[in-house]
């Protein structure tokens, strides 16, 4: 009996000392560029996460290794296989560009380690190219534009035109708000992208004022939506083209165009799964804590950071810090057992968020800053439109 005894003692050290390792996470984002303003962000809500955490999952240590993507698939594919192969990572989390997660996702995937996009929602990735293995806790990239479009036909709009950049995710968003906008098309412009990315807009918007349309739908993430709220102030478009908007007007660029007295974007409404003002413990504790570590509000890369964390979190204290049983991994990243900032959470079939879709509107908060607040619903749990397509292997 003694025999036994030490032996599971053994048994039992052995098995404590395989799991004291830390659990480490691969984070990919843009730390440099002029996209590094949204990186920054991302980065800000995972520090403030592993805070809240105590840099634990239960017993278990948790390690965040930063990798930059140049704002490049190329690059972004060299920092994952870095993280995979060098770093030997458990998850790889992050990426906000749609075109890098697809250069970057077989690297991933193929190494039977868990891909979790903070932000980046390619349609194919939903659909086709779904995986076991790959979870989001953003959305779907046609969704935000689709509930935009439902919005514009309750407001009586007739016709918009479209102007987002030329890649993965301005072509899923303005096919998003052409899946579910009633009216005319007037007009549509995929602009030059990338870490040369166009950032003059004036031909654009005179074709946008000459072609009559009731009103002018865009999707310009990060420095992109400044430049081109502050050329949309300045060719006078407000009252003859109403601005709508989707991942363009946000907490990274409202601070600055506060700054510059751009006070046509006060009034104008954006879609989006998540605001600051969202009535949930979670979203209350995240929100105060990143303005008093920051100086101000968070946008919703770094919510959607902030919940990738707490997700990846939730699983490991599931399991104890063993992940040597990936069925067990995948089933308890699916529970999502955790408190998320957008309130209730839940994964669909095809491993992307079930969830609501809210009408926002850019307002001035009782400080007098410039921040957003919920006007209404506008989707309740919404299952994005690929997951029918999704056949998990």
């Amino acid at each position: 009996m003694r025999k036994v005894t030490t032996l599971a003692l053994a048994a039992s050290l052995l098995s404590t000392a395989a799991f004291a390792e830390p659990v480490k996470i691969g984070f990919v984002t843009t730390l440099t560029t002029g996209a590094a303003v949204i990186g920054q962000d991302m980065t800000n809500a995972v520090d403030l996460a592993m805070e809240h955490l105590g840099g634990k999952a239960g017993d278990t240590e948790l390690e965040v290794i930063y990798a930059d993507d140049g704002f490049a698939p190329e690059t972004g594919k060299q920092a994952t296989d870095k993280l995979v192969k060098q770093d030997d990572v458990d998850f790889v989390a992050g990426y906000i560009w749609s075109h890098v997660l697809l250069a970057s996702r077989k690297s991933v995937l193929d190494a039977d380690k868990i891909l979790i996009s903070a932000n980046a929602g390619p349609s194919q990735m939903a659909g086709k190219l779904c995986d076991k293995n790959f979870f989001s806790t953003s959305w779907q990239n046609d969704q935000t534009p689709m509930a935009m479009g439902d919005v514009l036909n309750t407001q009586g709009v007739k016709s918009l035109y479209l102007m987002a950049p030329n890649y993965a995710a301005g072509k899923d968003m303005t096919a998003g708000v052409e899946r579910t906008f009633k009216g005319e098309i007037a007009g549509k412009d995929l602009t030059k992208w990338g870490a040369d990315a166009q950032l003059d807009f004036s031909a654009e918007l005179a074709k946008a004022k000459a072609s009559g349309a009731d009103g002018l739908f865009v999707f310009y993430p990060g420095a992109a939506g400044g430049a081109f709220i502050k050329q949309y102030q300045q060719a006078g478009l407000k009252d003859t083209l109403p601005l709508y908007s989707v991942f363009t007007v946000d907490a990274i660029s409202l601070p600055k165009l506060q700054q510059a007295g751009f006070t046509d974007v006060l009034g104008s409404k954006v879609t989006q799964q998540w605001d600051p003002s969202l009535d949930n413990e979670a979203n209350k504790k995240f929100v105060t804590d990143f303005k008093a570590k920051y100086g101000h509000y968070p946008s919703y890369y770094g919510a959607q950071s902030y919940d990738a964390i707490m997700l990846i979190a939730s699983a490991v204290e599931k399991l104890g810090g063993d992940l040597s049983d990936k069925d067990a991994l995948r089933a308890a990243l699916k529970e999502a057992d955790f408190d998320s900032v957008r309130g209730k959470f839940k994964f669909g079939t095809n491993n992307m968020p079930v969830e609501d879709f809210f009408l926002r509107e850019v307002v001035e908060d009782e400080d007098g800053v410039w921040t957003t607040k919920v006007v209404e619903t506008v989707y309740t749990d919404h299952v994005d439109t690929y997951a029918a397509e999704c056949k998990m292997n």
